[in-house]
């Protein structure tokens, strides 16, 4: 993560990120720089959490952000992962709904994020049709996400889950086994159990906060059976 980004450079990152903003017009661009807050996160650090009010859009332009939700014994499941290039749907969501978030946001990694505040969050989706469609297309693919994610919780045995996002990850998955755990919405006794099964099939080699992937066929021969 860069120690200092100017207001240049900023703009530079901003529109390289997220290309919907070249075709905004020049005195909308320079509000929207003028009026966001560009923030550094440290990673693991907690952007936002359940019941706490929205203050605005977050754009990331570099590192990423997981939004999960938790449960009263600790567990916790992942709904969705935001990339560079991509907003939090779920602040759009609180924002438009005048509503807290009910799920938490942790930074992965070393964040740098441009918080667009309430009113110009607003301003662009009435103003500005591809920052609309670009929101609105986000809640599409946010939504499939989400729904396949339900299905998989309902439907498929977490072994077959596991290895499926250990294929999706691999060959070298750099993760502890309760970050597993929180991705899959289990518990990492589980997972780890799971982990030491397919260790013994010769299907992994388990090391430190480190999983690499022997036999990636047989991994996802089970991933595929659901």
């Amino acid at each position: 993560m860069p120690n200092s980004l100017t207001a240049e450079s900023t703009r530079r990152l901003l529109l390289e990120r997220f290309p919907v903003f070249q075709q905004l017009a020049a005195p909308s661009l320079e509000r929207l720089l003028a009026e966001a807050q560009l923030l550094r996160v440290p990673a693991g650090s907690i952007l936002f959490d359940a019941d706490q009010p929205c203050r605005g859009f977050p754009l990331v332009l570099q590192g990423a952000v997981r939004v999960a939700m938790s449960a009263p014994s600790g567990r916790e499941i992942m709904l969705y992962r935001v990339d560079p290039g991509q907003g939090c749907i779920l602040s759009g969501g609180c924002l438009l709904g005048h509503s807290d978030y009910a799920a938490r946001g942790i930074a992965e990694d070393d964040v740098v994020l441009l918080n667009l505040p309430p009113a110009e969050f607003n301003a662009l989706l009435l103003e500005h049709e591809p920052f609309r469609r670009f929101v609105f297309g986000m809640y599409g693919e946010r939504l499939a996400e989400v729904m396949q994610l339900v299905e998989e919780v309902a439907f498929r045995r977490l072994d077959e889950r596991l290895a499926q996002l250990l294929i999706h990850r691999g060959p070298v998955i750099e993760a502890t086994h309760q970050k597993l755990a929180d991705e899959l919405g289990s518990v990492r006794e589980i997972v780890s159990r799971l982990l030491r099964s397919f260790e013994t099939r010769g299907w992994v080699r388990l090391e430190r906060e480190r999983i690499t992937l022997t036999d990636p066929k047989a991994l996802a021969a089970l991933g595929a059976t659901g």
